[in-house]
């Protein structure tokens, strides 16, 4: 028995996650950015508790949003060696 379509159904399902996984790291990336310039700006306006606590949240989303990018493309590949591998 061929497992070829379940195979097929596994990598589309993959593809479609790591879509998926792709918009919202973009997304909360450019939430981040925003958050940066918000703490960005408390900071030059002289609120420095407000500035620091804002501006380091948003470096730490950011942080994560390329981590999940990255896994993202990693998955891609795997999937493309997969694809390769069988050929």
């Amino acid at each position: 028995m061929s497992n070829e379509p379940i195979e097929f159904y596994i990598a589309q399902e993959r593809l479609r996650q790591a879509r998926y996984s792709f918009n919202l790291a973009l997304i909360a990336t450019a939430l981040s950015a925003c958050i940066s310039l918000v703490g960005a700006g408390l900071l030059l306006s002289g609120k420095v508790p407000e500035g620091t606590v804002t501006a380091a949240g948003g470096m730490a989303a950011s942080v994560r949003c390329t981590q999940l990018a990255k896994d993202t493309n990693d998955r891609l590949d795997k999937i493309l060696s997969e694809l390769k591998d069988e050929d």
